[in-house]
């Protein structure tokens, strides 16, 4: 029984150890842009091990701690079964202006700094306000579009809103899709708070993305809320479980334009395009590998509508491209996304070389023209001979003589001795020749 008991301790300290090796700590906000008079929620994630919670005193001075609480799973991962534990924090802004949560302490480690820009008492854009005739209702609904008017095939950011002066126990939110058009569900809901004429209202805000089909009028549905709302001290005295919440949108129209004649082709609708290099080398040889890595910021389309990043044919140089790294966001309303991708350069000789750059051409769907976006070229020099070009020329992997092999080639070569059979193994062999042959 001892002998199980430390083997079970020591299975535990191992566990442990193999936890706490591999713990890390990461943190994010919901929003990077919040009015003043929202909260914004903090999220803290602990992996690989358990801990307590994080000390939010260094946040205190720019912020008002409304709610805090965490949640611990244990879900599957590379090597295993991992342990998450989950810290939310509601937040609401002292002031305006460029506000930093600084570094927090959790379980001995350090989060990474975080930034959001409160916005002060200016007013909203008219497309941003809650719709005047819901302003003083219990529960009501509204949506917003980044372009009223958009192209065919242009990605178009839709945020349905669920505002609630009560609490609500339960329901379900939903979106119907347009006739003529696709919605794709963008992320998580976010939820916060926010001060509407003199009420405190909890904001669930979801996220869809709209690619328009084909052109002229397309009818957005009504989005639809239908739950409960918690029981109030009368409806405890009477027995009754709360009241029905219904809620729906006002409905829209957007105007979806054709594609201009003068587009460029491949059809490609955006508001802006970004293109840099990451990283350039300062020379090639030839032979050996040398990395182009290229970054492309596209705001208002994500991953999937773009088209593929290609160098131009290079001469005298193979190009292998690796797999795109995606990074996808929806920002101000509307989907953005960063594409990073590595070019593995391989030159077959010597000299000058001449790499052009990325190109991408696209439609401004604010200024309503044809633009292209392209990368300055790289004038580079190949010298020397690579790894694999001295492979090339020594084919097989034939390796050079040394001294030793050297000696051993120009020596005579000996005849090898024949081997004396022993007197038993002779007269074995006359006896079985006698009996087979007589």
């Amino acid at each position: 029984m001892s002998r199980l008991l430390v083997k079970l301790g020591l299975c535990l300290a191992l566990m442990t150890f193999s936890a706490g090796a591999f713990a890390q700590v990461r943190a994010w906000l919901d929003r990077d842009r919040i009015n003043a008079d929202e909260s914004l929620v903090l999220s803290i994630q602990l992996e690989g091990v358990a801990g307590s919670g994080p000390n939010y005193g260094p946040l205190l001075g720019d912020f008002k701690l409304i709610a805090s609480n965490a949640g611990t799973s244990l879900e599957p991962g590379r090597g295993g079964m991992v342990m998450r534990t989950l810290f939310l924090a509601s937040l609401r802004p002292l002031r305006s202006g460029l506000l930093t949560i600084p570094s927090l302490q959790v379980n001995g480690m350090s989060t990474r700094p975080l930034s959001v820009m409160v916005v002060g008492n200016a007013p909203e854009p008219p497309q941003q306000q809650p719709q005047p005739v819901a302003t003083g209702a219990d529960v009501f609904m509204e949506t917003l579009l980044d372009d009223d008017s958009p192209y065919v095939q242009q990605a178009v950011g839709l945020t349905v809103r669920l505002y609630s002066a009560l609490t609500l126990v339960g329901g379900k939110l939903d979106q119907p899709t347009p006739q003529g058009a696709s919605l794709t569900r963008v992320g998580d809901d976010n939820q916060y708070d926010r001060d509407i004429s003199g009420r405190r209202y909890t904001i669930v805000e979801r996220r869809f993305l709209l690619v328009p089909e084909r052109s002229g009028p397309m009818a957005l549905p009504q989005a639809r809320f239908d739950g409960r709302s918690a029981p109030g001290l009368f409806d405890q005295l009477t027995g009754s479980g709360g009241d029905d919440q219904h809620a729906r949108s006002r409905p829209r129209t957007l105007n979806v334009l054709a594609a201009p004649a003068n587009a460029p082709q491949p059809w490609l609708p955006l508001r802006s395009v970004t293109l840099r290099y990451r990283s350039t080398p300062q020379g090639l040889r030839v032979g050996s590998a040398a990395a182009v890595v290229v970054e492309a910021t596209i705001d208002g389309a994500n991953a999937a509508q773009l088209p593929e990043l290609l160098l131009p044919p290079i001469d005298g140089v193979q190009v292998f491209p690796e797999p795109v790294q995606a990074d996808e966001g929806f920002n101000e309303g509307r989907p953005r996304v960063r594409l990073i991708r590595k070019f593995s350069l391989v030159p077959s000789r010597p000299g000058p070389v001449r790499v052009d750059g990325l190109r991408m051409d696209w439609w401004d769907v604010v200024g309503g023209a044809a633009r292209s976006t392209t990368l300055p070229p790289l004038n580079l020099t190949v010298t020397g001979v690579g790894g694999a070009a001295a492979a090339a020329s020594n084919p097989g992997g034939a390796q050079r003589p040394t001294r030793r092999t050297r000696a051993r080639r120009s020596a005579p070569m000996r005849r090898p001795r024949p081997r004396r059979r022993s007197a038993m193994r002779r007269g074995r062999a006359r006896r079985c020749c006698s009996r087979c042959f007589g």
